[in-house]
């Protein structure tokens, strides 16, 4: 498929049915084995104890997917649009474009938008870069103080949105329609404690006017929270622009419904077209929601974020039981007799690396239409064995849309 990419391809394909499909994403769920106590040698999703999952996987296609390419350490944009099939190199979207989208934010083609942490600096060096994930009702109540002081910086509209815990949205709107690449702006965080912020530069003339404007939108926030103790800085991320791409129905022929809590993840579905309502709480609600909707969509993108977190955190355990606890869901999920369900994660997080990396992510596909009986439960050495083998994320929505009867015949 020279110059064409898997949507290309597929598109003149698409079936149209009432078959229905359930993405449920572990965000991070790829791990390594611990090197110590009591699961040493096991992975995170080896080590919990998740018996409806693996009863799954072995009825299941399983394998294991590269999200972007060998070696590739995967953003959760790059993860989520691959999982959707995107291919994310095609597709480069920066995490602030899904971060203001996801807070409920309109972006234009005259705008920046970026994805903030508050942080705790100390001497000109950073100390903890998620200001110890301060409590979200906390975190509020600090963009609506930089929302009343900062409205515009040299003329340029300044528009905050709260997120969870550490995490606020900017929307930066200039008066005229941006050049393409004037958000190749290196992100402010040097993703390690005890080193000084990053200033922000710029690729290009107008990158680096835009630059320009976000140093100047830095010392500010840092005077307004100067007095903090905790959350006295911020670091800037994600500069991105508004993409030119299909949506997903153009894409697939499946209504989607996207039901996440963490803005984020309901931001890259709104990229794409999902519907992607707000909500608070965590699985209960998830599943709840899923339940109230099922009959209304074709497609669900159930999201788990905390998997991902833990792992960043370097928290085995606490990523072990958050997988665990997903499973006590999962027949919930199941009594709604989807078609095609497929489980796995936009990417690997490691706890013993507390950070993303490029290692394959497992995944099981359960429809009437696949071999199964090769794993024997659902794990990253198990699903090495299945009959999916090791392939690109982006070829995963196509096998599901061919699973739920939705790809008609290629040629005659």
């Amino acid at each position: 498929m020279k110059n064409m990419d898997m949507q290309d391809f597929t598109r003149p394909l698409i079936n149209r049915n009432a078959k229905k499909v359930i993405l449920l994403v572990l965000d991070g769920l790829g791990g390594l084995p611990a090197r110590e106590g009591p699961d040493k040698g096991k992975t995170e999703l080896e080590a919990a104890y998740t018996p409806h999952m693996d009863s799954l996987a072995q009825a299941s296609a399983c394998g294991l997917h590269m999200p972007v390419a060998m070696g590739i350490k995967p953003g959760s944009g790059p993860g989520h649009l691959a999982l959707f099939g995107y291919d994310p190199v095609r597709y480069p979207i920066g995490r602030g474009i899904l971060e203001c989208l996801g807070l409920g934010l309109d972006i234009t083609g005259n705008d920046i938008a970026l994805r903030c942490n508050y942080s705790t600096i100390d001497g000109g060096l950073i100390r903890d870069r998620r200001a110890g994930r301060i409590p979200t009702p906390d975190s509020g109540k600090l963009t609506t103080k930089l929302q009343e002081d900062i409205k515009d910086i040299d003329g340029i509209e300044v528009t905050f949105s709260p997120g969870m815990e550490h995490r606020f949205a900017v929307r930066l709107r200039f008066p005229e329609p941006l050049a393409k690449g004037a958000a190749d702006i290196n992100d402010t965080d040097p993703q390690e404690t005890g080193k000084a912020p990053l200033e922000p530069v710029g690729a290009s003339e107008k990158a680096r006017e835009v630059a320009a404007v976000a140093s100047k939108l830095i010392a500010r926030i840092a005077r307004l929270l100067r007095d903090e103790h905790v959350a006295n800085y911020a670091l800037l991320r994600g500069f991105s622009q508004l993409p030119d791409m299909p949506t997903f129905e153009e894409a697939t022929g499946m209504r989607p419904l996207a039901v996440a809590a963490y803005p984020m993840y309901r931001g890259v579905a709104r990229l794409v077209g999902m519907q992607a309502p707000a909500l608070e709480g965590d699985l209960r609600e998830e599943i709840d929601f899923l339940k109230e909707n099922y009959d209304k969509y074709d497609f669900f993108f159930v999201h788990v974020k905390k998997v991902d977190s833990f792992g960043e955190d370097g928290n085995f355990d606490a990523k072990r039981d958050k997988i665990a606890e997903v499973d006590k869901f999962l027949p919930e999920i199941l009594d709604l007799n989807p078609d095609v369900i497929f489980i796995t994660g936009d990417h690997s997080t490691p706890a013993i690396m507390s950070g993303h990396s490029w290692h394959p992510v497992p995944v099981l596909l359960k429809s009437p239409y696949v071999l199964g009986g090769l794993c024997k439960g659902f794990s990253e050495r198990e699903c090495a064995r299945g009959e999916l083998g090791v392939f690109p994320t982006v070829n995963l929505m196509p096998l599901a849309m061919a699973n739920a009867g939705r790809l008609n015949k290629f040629g005659a």
